[in-house]
């Protein structure tokens, strides 16, 4: 079977809600990762067979087919470049990767972009959920799922109180991770360490023009009694905001390319596909098929979660990266090494394709071999994909 590799992966620094990002338009966000990845990659615009774009909340200024938008902003794309985007909830722009690569293997494209773009302050967190509702037109929960579901409500909150109560994490367990998030974000950022994978974006501020160049979410002065006294979200739960993936606005992208593709374009790779997985579980508690869904990838790779050198777990809530480390029994020093969304933000359908950007960019930094990579989606989904460094 042909062999997928990453070119390169780029992502924006996040914007908070309200924020830095605030006043660019979704489309002309994503625009700059798909240029950006195009142009570092130094292939010919043209060769490019296929853009792939996750997105979640595709109403308002995300709708119209968020990718094909995203190419006519382009300022390197032709209009003759194809887009599609999809929803996946909080994977799917670790799905626009996985299909960029079942696309290659198959031999039916040679170079696809997967990308992914969330302006959560512009378009907010369910309204494309909740637009009829308001109107009376009906629930996205139909009468069919209601039947088998009764009196359930899919909440990803609910589900990660599940989590934290099913494994006895206590509240000070969820603070010191998030604090832990917070302290490895802040020496990345100082240390460089995101330099090579950050979309520089002009922005207007108060003082003029400026390029956005650094995640607006980390707290650089952060501490445990700080996070310790953020308020509980539920009176008898665990979670609060500071333990929680902060909103955020974003974009990112990932080159996909066919062994013919390296060679016919003299593109230098930066890692190769080396599993595709993607599970289903239980849609109540939902947050927690990561942990099964690496146990299925890991297997079917030939691999122990040992052999892997770098984890990143999507950190929705932190009950889920500390379940998924007590299930797998993975090293915590390999996780979200240069922190994660309690820090940086979870621009929610860009997520995806900004984590994997995070995971090949570390890869390289720290001259390690194989990354894996995995996320809770609503519904109880979750896609895990392991590269290898080359």
């Amino acid at each position: 079977m042909p062999t997928a590799y990453i070119v390169d992966a780029v992502r924006t620094a996040g914007g908070k809600r309200g924020g830095r990002l605030a006043g660019v338009h979704p489309v002309d966000l994503l625009a700059k990762s798909l240029d950006a990845v195009v142009e570092r990659s130094g292939i010919d615009p043209k060769a490019v067979d296929d853009v792939v774009t996750g997105c979640v909340s595709q109403a308002g200024e995300q709708a119209g087919q968020v990718g094909r938008m995203g190419v006519l902003a382009s300022k390197l794309l032709p209009q003759s470049t194809p887009a599609v985007s999809i929803d996946r909830q909080c994977g799917s722009s670790q799905q626009a990767i996985q299909f960029a690569a079942q696309a290659v293997m198959s031999g039916t494209q040679d170079v696809v972009i997967a990308s992914g773009v969330e302006s959560m302050t512009r378009v907010p967190m369910g309204s494309n959920m909740t637009l009829h509702m308001k109107e009376g037109l009906g629930n996205y929960m139909s009468p069919g799922v209601q039947e088998k579901y009764p009196g359930v409500q899919f909440s990803q909150f609910m589900g990660a109180q599940m989590i934290a109560d099913k494994h006895d994490f206590s509240k000070e367990q969820l603070d010191s991770f998030a604090l832990e998030s917070h302290m490895r974000a802040i020496k990345a950022t100082e240390t460089g360490a995101f330099e090579n994978e950050i979309v520089p974006v002009q922005i207007e501020t108060p003082e003029g023009e400026e390029m956005h160049t650094v995640d607006e979410g980390i707290r650089f002065d952060a501490t445990l009694e700080g996070i310790a006294g953020v308020k509980l979200l539920a009176p008898d739960g665990k979670i609060t905001a500071a333990s929680a993936s902060q909103i955020c606005d974003g974009s990112s992208a990932v080159m996909v390319v066919s062994e013919e593709a390296l060679k016919q374009h003299g593109l230098t790779p930066m890692a190769r596909i080396h599993n595709l997985t993607v599970t289903a579980g239980d849609p109540v508690i939902m947050l927690e098929e990561p942990l099964f869904a690496t146990d299925r990838a890991l297997e079917r790779a030939g691999m122990k979660i040992d052999d892997i050198d770098l984890y990143e777990v999507n950190e929705a809530f932190a009950p889920v990266p500390l379940a998924w480390l007590k299930h797998t029994g993975a090293d915590p020093d390999r996780l979200n090494v240069h922190g994660g969304a309690i820090a940086l933000g979870h621009p929610l359908g860009a997520s995806g394709t900004k984590l994997m950007a995070t995971l090949v960019h570390a890869l390289k930094r720290h001259d390690k071999k194989y990354g894996l990579q995995t996320m809770c989606e609503g519904g109880g989904v979750a896609n895990v994909t392991i590269v290898e460094a080359v």
